[in-house]
């Protein structure tokens, strides 16, 4: 295991009508004037908007509205608020919605506080200072309630690039279950997807000896083994909805991550879908793993049998634990299938003509160095060739 440190300070807020509080927390946490940033229509039509402004009011804080965030959210809007912010003298932002609006208020906060361009955040310089961060989930999924980290597509060239720093955690993060369950499936399953390939993530490693977060990583992938379908064919099951919106949340705070090398190769070759194609980031991450694993299984058969056998129930074949380690593969695609994820570029939209540019700018777009991922280092050939995988 390596040397690391871990500081995550985030206050959550777990549990039914505790959106009601958000006035409380946002004073606890020094905030007087609150920008509230939000996506589309739902927060809006479902009423959430208007209690949190009405607790928001009775805490006898003065509040700005911003929405428009959209999937894979955009430089634009973000300028947008960092120019709101500095003229109406903002103290505080409250991300009302999911990953999508959180990871756009998180730049905004980071820009407002920030002489340059906030961008140059996204082309790898760590955010040091940002405005306070709160926190209203309604999906479970990318995890920014409780993460260091921001993912923007800067729509001068359509690059989607991420940005960290402790400074980007949330102050608080009030997570009621009960917001998404009127979420369609595909949206809950692109959720789950994208909760278990940030789990991946951390436990595809050349760092030996990590059997404690090793153990974490397989508890919260079976966790959402058994939770995901019943979300998807139960949308109103409450304790299966909570259990993933906390795995959510464990998957990518870096609790799993501590002490060990972690890859992040699939989620920068999906960005590149996702920028040009505008698919939903667990619908591309759906079909980029399997592709990806298929082409990597090689450099450490042991660790993806042990993962099949541990997760997906496989038996080890110990005279070719390559065939262990593949069906782990298949009965991931098999699972992703079953919650209704697409498995190839076609089911995306994706062109195959469109392959060599998606490969050439996942490397080399953008102040990017030539090569993607730890657990292999993948070259623009190697990404042509996972490109052309999912297109089976």
């Amino acid at each position: 295991m390596e040397n690391f440190t871990f500081y995550s300070p985030t206050f959550f807020v777990f549990g039914k009508d505790e959106e009601k509080k958000t006035g409380e927390y946002v004073k606890k946490f020094g905030g007087s004037r609150v920008l509230i940033h939000y996506g589309g229509g739902s927060a809006v039509k479902s009423g959430l908007l208007d209690r949190v402004k009405d607790s928001l009011n009775e805490a006898g804080l003065s509040c700005i509205e911003l929405g428009g965030v959209k999937p894979n959210p955009r430089s634009g809007l973000v300028y947008e608020g960092i120019r709101i912010c500095r003229e109406e003298k903002v103290d505080f932002i409250l991300a009302v919605g999911g990953g999508s609006v959180i990871d756009s208020a998180k730049a905004i906060a980071a820009g407002t506080l920030y002489d340059g361009d906030f961008w140059e955040f996204y082309q790898g310089k760590p955010v040091e200072k940002a405005l306070p961060i709160g926190t209203v989930l309604t999906i479970a999924a990318a995890g920014s309630e409780g993460s260091p980290n921001s993912v923007i597509t800067n729509e001068e060239g359509m690059f989607k690039r991420g940005a960290s720093g402790d400074a980007l955690r949330p102050k608080f993060s009030i997570m009621n279950p009960a917001l998404t369950q009127t979420l369609p499936a595909y949206q809950t399953a692109c959720g789950i997807t994208d909760i278990m390939a940030h789990l991946f993530e951390r436990y595809f490693t050349n760092t030996p000896e990590v059997e404690t977060t090793d153990r974490m990583i397989e508890g919260l992938l079976l966790a959402m083994i058994h939770e995901g379908p019943r979300a998807v064919k139960e949308p109103e099951n409450y304790e299966a909805r909570a259990n993933i919106m906390w795995a959510g949340m464990m998957a990518h705070n870096n609790i799993c991550g501590v002490g060990r090398e972690q890859d992040w190769g699939s989620h920068n070759i999906e960005h590149e879908l996702s920028a040009l194609y505008d698919c939903a980031h667990g619908a591309g991450l759906a079909v980029v793993f399997p592709a990806w694993m298929k082409y990597v299984y090689k450099h450490d058969v042991s660790r993806f049998a042990q993962l099949a056998c541990r997760v997906w129930g496989c038996q080890m074949d110990f005279n070719n634990p390559e065939n262990t380690a593949l069906a782990g593969i298949e009965a991931l695609k098999n699972f992703l299938k079953g919650i209704g994820m697409p498995g190839s570029l076609k089911e995306l939209g994706v062109k195959e003509e469109d392959i060599p540019q998606l490969a050439h700018c996942a490397c080399h777009g953008d102040a990017r160095t030539g090569t993607l991922g730890n657990f292999v280092k993948l070259t623009e050939k190697d990404i042509s060739e996972i490109f052309r995988l999912m297109a089976v």
